[in-house]
């Protein structure tokens, strides 16, 4: 049996090698989906990627499955409940920054059609390659940037290139590794 070669931070944890080999990094489209990631890798800010993979499924029913029409109506005594439960980060920042960034995503939402178009409109709907990495820099600081004139919060240039990763905006997996080719393709 062939042994795949991966990016060399897949092998670091057990965890990474479905979520390297399925998701990170094939473009994504979908609103709900492009929304969850918008918000993980936000309440990734001063921790681990492993940290926040292992409260992905948490999240996910904490906060409704990310859906953003539910997120927006959270009053003060849920935002309070999520702050008791263990299985999110309990970051008060972080968790309000889901519910403002829900109210920005329906905005874009509106303005652009969906949130998708919004997204990769910034890389002319096509994945920039691990070799475009200085134009991927560029192009997370102006997302980043018109992202916070939208009213989003947590959504720096690094976070915004971590985004921009996982969701195939840019293949950034590394030369040797069997995804590169496979997105590549399929781009």
């Amino acid at each position: 049996m062939k042994t795949l070669t991966r990016c060399a931070w897949a092998n670091t944890n057990e965890l990474f090698i479905p979520y390297h080999d399925v998701e990170w990094g094939v473009p994504a489209h979908n609103d709900c989906l492009l929304f969850e990631m918008l918000n993980l890798e936000g309440a990734q800010a001063g921790l681990s990627w492993l940290t926040i993979l292992k409260k992905r499924a948490a999240y996910k029913k904490a906060f409704n499955n990310f859906d953003a029409k539910k997120i927006i109506k959270y009053t003060p005594l849920k935002q309070k409940q999520l702050l008791k439960n263990p299985g999110i980060v309990r970051n008060r920042l972080k968790v309000a920054a889901v519910i403002k960034n829900g109210r920005g995503f329906l905005q874009v939402q509106k303005e652009f059609g969906s949130f998708n178009s919004y997204i990769w409109g910034f890389v002319n709907n096509k994945p920039l390659s691990h070799k475009q990495s200085q134009t991927g820099i560029a192009i997370s600081e102006s997302l980043s940037k018109d992202l916070k004139k939208r009213g989003f919060t947590f959504v720096g240039p690094t976070i915004m290139y971590a985004f921009m990763q996982a969701v195939g905006l840019i293949n950034d997996h590394s030369a040797e590794c069997f995804r590169t080719k496979q997105i590549t393709k399929s781009a």
